[in-house]
């Protein structure tokens, strides 16, 4: 492992971060005061440049940026998160939206479970989950007949909320890529180890200039609905900019707590299904569908079993509801294809409690959440192209159990998928699985007071980057009610699930972590091995036997 490569990566990381949170000083200024701006983000603003500056300063060398490899990006990705977590979380803990060192009568215990609750809420942002542990049993600036406890918090805690569920859905290392691939050096490398997020087809000739077009396609569709939800949907400003800043990257977080379910519009929520919805497109597609390239993007596979997807799920949702309660036409199609795109792409807003459906809808819900949308969208989950892949090549081997003569290929958009990226996906399939089971027994053991229902429905929305779950901590409950232990088990499978699993879980192979020297002598050896038998006999008789 290259040390210095990680250090610089790090290091320019935490130096960017210092912007958004400078950003937030003057906004929390403007829309509370500059006493709660100072304290909240002055601090790890500061913390996060110098810590950042002394990486770059004392861990780097001259040549750092030409030495990146797969292995220092994929580690460096898969690290990049929690540390901007642990940025994140300093404003919530600093600021008093849960208990904190200058919360007034706040004990040492309060205080350390506001430090989880802060860390929880930054992780449930940065990788776009959206479940949250702001109630009016964790967070000092509710009281307990509080009617709406996030909307009580200070404007400028809930923005940067917002902000970085907007920064995590495109992910760190794109915008990394934007701004510093000059200075940083290996983009594509660093692109490849962050799965999620955009596409890696290069619509540019460069990939800054791609990373580019993709953040500016982003921002413009992150505009576009603010003014819908302003203009059509009645909103206020305030909510109009958080909103838009959560639905993109299909997020969640809300500044009610109620949700969407607070307006009680029709317009809003058919604003924001549209967004969602297009959240949970490939953004290759998007791009081919700004540049009138509708062909392109219609044909292609993973977007045709998208729509099939989510139609088919949305039918079969409203049928049981129809079916089973006494519903009005409007209330019950809108109802459920928002819970159904909402669900389906990971965003994780709700409109109403689903709690109270049919048991059949909760396993539909339940599926949606562990398959996700597209490949290359905001969305989590598993994502259907990998699912279809898995799939078609189940197909294949029951095909030549029948025929053992017959070859057959998997293609994907007619082109041939290669047996490598077919047993990249196979493998991440399985680790998922694993970890769902071993995540299960763990969180069944952290919180013995759970049931079997809430247990398999947490581990699965984490994993999935979703939100909102079934059984104790469905639509209309915040997850306050785990105790700190389960919490953190959960911020790591969301962390891992933002990451597809595999990134993540490199950093556990003992291999990783192997020094460079170490790497070099084993290199060196076997190239001399190599050598002493390609020499032909004769050479050596001449030249004598190699020392």
């Amino acid at each position: 492992m290259r040390f210095d490569v990680l250090n610089l990566i790090l290091g320019w990381t935490l130096v960017a971060l210092t912007v958004p949170l400078l950003f937030c000083v003057l906004v929390t200024g403007y829309l509370d005061d500059w006493e709660l701006a100072l304290r909240a983000f002055s601090i790890p603003a500061g913390l996060s440049f110098f810590i950042g500056l002394m990486m770059l300063r004392f861990g780097t060398k001259r040549n750092t940026h030409m030495r990146l490899r797969d292995r220092e990006a994929f580690a460096a990705v898969a690290l990049v998160w929690p540390l901007a977590v642990f940025i994140g979380a300093l404003p919530y803990w600093l600021g008093g939206m849960f208990h904190g060192p200058f919360t007034e009568g706040s004990e040492f215990l309060d205080i350390a479970r506001g430090a989880v609750n802060s860390w929880f809420e930054s992780m449930s942002g940065f990788s776009t989950t959206g479940a949250t542990v702001i109630s009016t049993s964790m967070s000092p600036n509710c009281l307990p007949s509080t009617p709406d406890c996030i909307n009580t918090q200070p404007r400028g805690l809930l923005f940067w909320r917002s902000l970085t569920q907007w920064f995590g859905g495109m992910g760190i290392i794109m915008l990394g890529m934007m701004i510093l691939s000059r200075v940083i050096g290996g983009g594509m490398a660093l692109a490849r180890a962050e799965l999620t997020g955009p596409s890696l087809s290069r619509l540019k000739p460069k990939l800054q200039e791609t990373a580019l077009a993709l953040w500016g396609l982003y921002l413009a569709l992150t505009l576009l609905e603010m003014g819908l939800l302003k203009t059509i949907g009645g909103m206020n400003w305030f909510d109009s900019i958080n909103h838009a800043l959560t639905t993109m990257p299909t997020g969640g977080f809300s500044t009610h707590d109620a949700s969407i379910g607070h307006y009680q519009s029709y317009t809003v929520e058919l604003i924001i299904i549209l967004f969602m919805f297009i959240g949970g497109i490939n953004f290759t597609l998007l791009w081919f569908i700004r540049e009138g390239e509708f062909k392109k993007a219609t044909q292609d596979e993973e977007f045709k079993n998208y729509i099939v997807y989510i139609l088919t799920t949305f039918l079969f949702i409203t049928i049981a509801l129809f079916a089973t309660r006494d519903y009005s036409t409007p209330d019950t199609f809108i109802d459920s294809l928002f819970h159904v795109v909402s669900i389906g792409t990971s965003t994780g807003y709700t409109s109403t409690d689903y709690m109270q459906w049919p048991v059949v809808t909760h396993l539909f819900l339940f599926v949606l959440m562990i398959v996700g949308a597209s490949a290359g969208s905001t969305s989590g989950g598993l994502k259907l192209l990998r699912v279809n892949l898995a799939f078609k090549v189940a197909m294949r081997e029951l095909v030549r159990i029948a025929q053992p003569r017959k070859v057959q290929t998997v293609r994907m958009n007619g082109e041939v998928v290669g047996n490598q990226q077919l047993g990249l996906i196979v493998g991440m399939l399985f680790v998922w699985i694993g970890l769902f089971a071993i995540a299960s027994i763990l969180l069944a053991f952290i919180a013995p007071d759970e049931n079997f229902e809430s247990i398999l429905a947490l581990v699965a929305s984490s994993l999935g980057n979703t939100g909102p779950t079934l059984g104790n901590y469905g639509p209309t409950e915040t997850w306050a009610g785990l105790n700190s232990g389960a919490l953190l088990l959960t911020s790591i499978l969301m962390w891992f699930g933002r990451l597809e699993l595999l990134t993540a879980v490199i950093l556990l192979h003992p291999h990783t972590w192997r020094s460079e020297s170490r790497d070099q002598a084993p290199r060196g050896a076997l190239t001399r091995l190599k050598r002493m038998i390609s020499r032909e006999p004769h050479e050596e008789s001449e030249q004598g036997p190699l020392r």
